[in-house]
């Protein structure tokens, strides 16, 4: 099992419409603002905590590619609502509330849909070893992933309008990124330093959804 150096799957999406998409987030959804880290091409990253999760809305200056969606769906929040209350933002982002325990969820549930479930069901069961709650319902420390079957983007674009990317946090990105492609997960993108902050790399999910594997030196201690 990818030994998780937070209890959690942070959720990234893109945008060019960084008001609005704030507002909707901090105002509608009412989740809060944590950090603001500027990832250079124009691009700021505004970290928002959803419990032990953050959504990292990574608002671009240029015009983003109007792509196919990802296979990233929708993301189910544990929240004080009294029922369950489906929501969309600006860039059309399903987003749904639901009373904190409901369906046993406590912070956040990702839908991931899949055109092979059996090839994802290894890659995320098998070789990132996320323990299974139920069939197709995956936990990664307090959040839950879950694998829904249907028509997906192959090899959806990275940086384009839309939940894009996820991420899981480790001690050792070198490593685990290593023991991923050796039990069969692909490359996104080699492990990098990014100063003295993290370092990261991608992986893809048997569709080519994107993977962030990451290192933070403020969760680790460490970046050796």
């Amino acid at each position: 099992m990818v030994d998780l150096a937070k209890p959690a799957i942070d959720v990234g999406l893109y945008t060019n419409r960084r008001e609005a998409t704030l507002d909707f987030w901090q105002n509608t959804v009412g989740i809060s603002f944590s950090e603001l880290l500027k990832l250079g091409g124009g691009v700021h990253q505004l970290r928002h905590s959803i419990g032990d999760t953050v959504l990292k809305i990574n608002a671009a200056r240029e015009p983003l590619e109007d792509a196919p969606a990802s296979g990233i769906r929708k993301l189910t929040i544990a929240s004080d609502v009294p029922d369950i209350t489906e929501l969309k933002d600006s860039d059309g982002n399903e987003v749904a509330l639901v009373p904190t325990g409901h369906d046993g969820i406590e912070q956040i549930r990702v839908s991931l849909c899949v055109n092979d479930l059996p090839a994802n069901q290894r890659f995320w069961g098998e070789v990132l070893g996320l323990p299974e709650l139920r069939e197709n319902l995956y936990g990664v420390g307090q959040s839950q992933l879950e694998l829904i079957a249907g028509k997906a983007t192959v090899d959806p674009i990275q940086r384009a309008r839309g939940y894009r990317y996820l991420t899981i946090q480790v001690f050792d990105v070198k490593a685990t990124h290593a023991k991923i492609l050796e039990k069969g997960g692909r490359e996104g993108s080699a492990p990098v330093k990014l100063g003295d902050v993290a370092h990261i790399s991608f992986v893809r999910d048997p569709d080519g959804n994107w993977l962030e594997i990451s290192q933070r030196k403020s969760i680790t201690g460490s970046l050796d």
